[in-house]
């Protein structure tokens, strides 16, 4: 399960950098690689998006720790 965090954890790191570039800059850069709403930029974004979703549980698994 340590494995599937990390891996969540750097999708969801990607994902904010890239919201950092379309705001500061207005540049998307999963569009910039993959096409606009292509197959593969959607696949992105829905693996960005579940990553997030699966990240949730980070903040409550120390909580169980204590």
């Amino acid at each position: 399960m340590e494995i599937l965090q990390k891996v969540c954890l750097v999708l969801t790191i990607i994902g904010a950098i890239n919201w950092g570039l379309i705001g500061l800059f207005d540049f998307n850069l999963v569009s910039f690689l993959f096409g606009e709403m292509t197959m593969l930029s959607r696949a992105v974004y829905s693996l960005v998006g579940i990553a997030g979703l699966i990240n949730i549980g980070l903040l409550f698994i120390h909580l169980d720790t204590k």
